[in-house]
């Protein structure tokens, strides 16, 4: 039946590598989701895997221990709340991960970075900030053991 005729497009689509920038590499094998280059979808977007938008969003994202990859031909104009986010298509917004943020030859972004590590390929556009540190952290103050003593009356 031709409904299920392979043709060369798709075996091209077999053989292409996932997306990479510097050292990453998103691994497909993993369960992944691909908003596809003619979808939009607005709103606000979070799942239980890693994902791949070749499409347009507009709003949020949250995917906090999960990897985010804005595909070449992706167009991203939302907040990422992301463990690792590869960029290689258009992003306009804020980018927060607990991981690496990288940006490829081919991205162009609008917006803060707030990340433990970044990946810059010569060529990528961004226009922002990037913020390194670590959250401060709570310390705990050390409380003295309760005394008998203390609680008599006299």
């Amino acid at each position: 039946m031709a409904i299920f005729k392979k043709t060369d497009e798709d075996d091209a689509l077999d053989t292409k590598s996932p997306p990479t920038v510097g050292d990453m590499q998103l691994d497909q094998s993993q369960n992944v989701s691909v908003i596809g280059p003619t979808l939009v979808f607005k709103g606000e977007l979070s799942a239980d895997e890693d994902l791949i938008i070749e499409g347009q969003v507009e709003g949020r994202i949250a995917h906090h221990k999960k990897h985010l990859t804005v595909g070449e031909q992706g167009r991203v104009t939302a907040d990422i709340d992301a463990s690792s986010v590869i960029v290689l298509g258009q992003l306009v917004g804020n980018i927060r991960s607990e991981g690496t943020v990288s940006l490829a030859a081919t991205a162009d972004v609008k917006g803060d970075i707030f990340c433990r590590r970044i990946v810059m390929e010569d060529g990528a556009r961004f226009q922002g900030n990037v913020d390194m540190e670590e959250p401060p952290r709570v310390k705990a103050v050390p409380q003295e053991p309760l005394r008998a003593d203390k609680h008599h009356t006299q």
